[in-house]
């Protein structure tokens, strides 16, 4: 199943549990327009398909000791394969790395930290800048969280 392969109700689907994954499969079905048993089977053929990854618990990090969140651009040592695998496996040995992107532009990655505080921060800049040779490390501290979502805007209105 690919993204050419969704139909409407699929993306309905999708738009629903985007916002809520707890929604018993009665209202799901309801909101969908389906009965229940079609309903799941194609909840079940979504995360088969590898299109639903996976259903979590949203915690709001500061109510669990993760008060500052970072944005630390890292500039690499070179662009060879070996420097790049050594990059993946080290940022998945570094819990409070929550988020990794390559980039386009004057940055290669871009990660999304949390940790409790600046302290928490130091640590984990000299832990992961004594890991891998960076030929810059840029941090850029939160002062705010405006806007988060975890529900991807999803056209529900085309066939």
């Amino acid at each position: 199943m690919s993204k050419s392969d969704l139909d409407r109700i699929d993306r309905k689907i999708l738009f629903e549990l985007m916002r809520d994954a707890t929604l018993p499969v009665a209202q799901l079905a309801e909101r969908v327009g389906l009965s229940q048993t079609p309903c799941w089977k194609r909840v079940q053929k979504l995360e088969t398909a590898g299109i639903i990854t996976g259903r979590v618990a949203l915690v709001d990090p500061q109510t669990i000791g993760l008060g500052l969140t970072v944005f630390v651009e890292i500039e690499a040592a070179d662009h060879t394969p070996d420097w790049r695998a050594s990059f993946r496996e080290i940022v998945k040995t570094l819990p409070s790395i929550v988020e990794v992107y390559r980039m386009a532009g004057d940055v290669d990655y871009l990660l999304k930290v949390l940790v409790p505080d600046m302290a928490a921060f130091d640590d984990f800049y000299l832990n992961l800048t004594r890991a891998l040779a960076c030929r810059n490390v840029t941090s850029k501290f939160s002062m705010e969280t405006i806007n988060v979502s975890t529900a991807w805007p999803i056209d529900i209105t085309s066939p």
